[in-house]
């Protein structure tokens, strides 16, 4: 069995205005680095053998303040990635409802590609303990695949553990 740390990226101003981010690389603000730090301390005396990363920048420097005290590098993938919010970017949710329908990254293509990370991930490290520090949409995803509870929001950096056991999920927390 692989263990699987999935982790929501900390704080960003947008996530604090509640705008949708998307792919804007938007940066950690200071509370975000701090939850970060507060992450890597948390994680400081666990086992992790890997730590993976969106390539977004709030997603990379959380994961970095972990691999920072755990001495470990940490692997982008690109796959991890937040779903693509198209035109609503940077509009709060008040401001997106002008618009009719989704325009963004088709939901089951988002998930298809977040997937395939987790179990592209889970196969290159057989009974592993794996840090993967991604996106709420990106979770959300992962959660509706397992038949779970994807309402509401997924609160910066904290961990959600799941296993991942002959090319299957499942929930551990």
């Amino acid at each position: 069995m692989t263990t699987l740390l999935l982790v929501r990226h900390g704080e960003t101003d947008w996530n604090a205005e509640r705008r949708w981010q998307g792919h804007a690389d938007v940066p950690l603000n200071a509370r975000g680095r701090e939850q970060a730090d507060a992450l890597a301390e948390q994680l400081a005396a666990e086992t992790i053998d890997a730590i993976y990363s969106s390539d977004l920048s709030r997603a990379r420097d959380t994961a970095l303040a972990v691999a920072s005290r755990l001495k470990l590098p940490v692997v982008v993938d690109h796959d991890l990635r937040e779903v693509d919010v198209g035109a609503i970017e940077g509009l709060t949710a008040e401001e997106a409802r002008a618009f009719e329908g989704w325009q963004g990254e088709p939901i089951d293509q988002h998930a298809e590609r977040v997937l395939r990370a987790v179990h592209r991930i889970a196969d290159a490290h057989p009974g592993g303990r794996v840090l993967v520090v991604t996106h709420g949409g990106s979770m959300r995803r992962v959660h509706e695949h397992l038949g779970l509870d994807a309402d509401g929001p997924f609160e910066n950096c904290v961990v959600w553990a799941c296993a991942y056991e002959n090319g299957g999920l499942r929930a551990l927390d």
